[in-house]
């Protein structure tokens, strides 16, 4: 007797903590589609504004590097080149420094472009989150409301039933739907943003051999 009264105690208490979870996971859900409908706006816009005014035209920049006399007149290459803003400024800190020796400009172009792949992959995260929690939360308010579902088709409640399966069905739409969302907005911006980390890479290289020829020319 003892322990049909543990199971039906411990019952109840996974029984309760799960309808105390309803609320917030419907909320969590509700975030997440706000979440990815916002991603998905600053893709849009981002796509529309800078994005636009790339122009991947990276054998003329790197001729007219190569034909630039000094730092300063490489520098206004870049300035003038249709490249993103924080590509430009990578690279121009990187010809900011002519004291630095060429081993020291690897360095710093080394961690120049670390820090623009990270801040890369730090957006690409966010989506990639929402993709993984999406499901999972949409699974958590799919099965929570299914216990008084089923309590309530064994009470001939059909009301509260279709009630149960209603907010499951619902809550099944839109974790999917915050997760296909998000899935699609980050393949795309890892695709955008493998080629920006490939042209900053390409163009960093190029500088730095340039600058030491130049400084072995002198």
């Amino acid at each position: 007797m003892k322990t049909q009264d543990t199971v039906f105690t411990i019952s109840d208490i996974l029984r309760a903590v799960a309808r105390t979870m309803e609320t917030p996971v419907v909320v969590v859900l509700i975030l997440l589609m706000a979440a990815a409908v916002f991603m998905l706006g600053w893709l849009i816009a981002e796509a529309l504004g800078e994005r636009r005014k790339l122009t991947k035209a990276l054998p003329t920049l790197i001729e007219r590097l190569r034909e630039s006399p000094g730092d300063r007149e490489m520098a206004a290459a870049i300035e003038g080149a249709g490249l993103l803003r924080r590509q430009k400024a990578a690279l121009l800190e990187l010809l900011a420094h002519p004291e630095f020796t060429p081993v020291m400009r690897e360095a710093l172009a080394a961690q120049l472009l670390e820090t623009e792949e990270a801040r890369w992959n730090r957006t690409v995260l966010r989506t990639d989150l929402i993709a993984r929690l999406g499901p999972m939360f949409g699974l958590l308010g799919t099965l929570i409301p299914l216990g008084p579902g089923i309590i309530a088709l064994g009470q001939g409640d059909t009301f509260t039933l279709s009630q149960s399966l209603l907010t499951a069905f619902d809550t099944t739409v839109a974790g999917l739907l915050a997760a296909a969302l998000a899935s699609v907005i980050s393949a795309v911006r890892k695709r955008w943003y493998r080629r920006y980390a490939s042209d900053l890479e390409t163009l960093a290289e190029c500088i730095l051999e340039l600058v030491k020829q130049k400084k072995e020319g002198a």
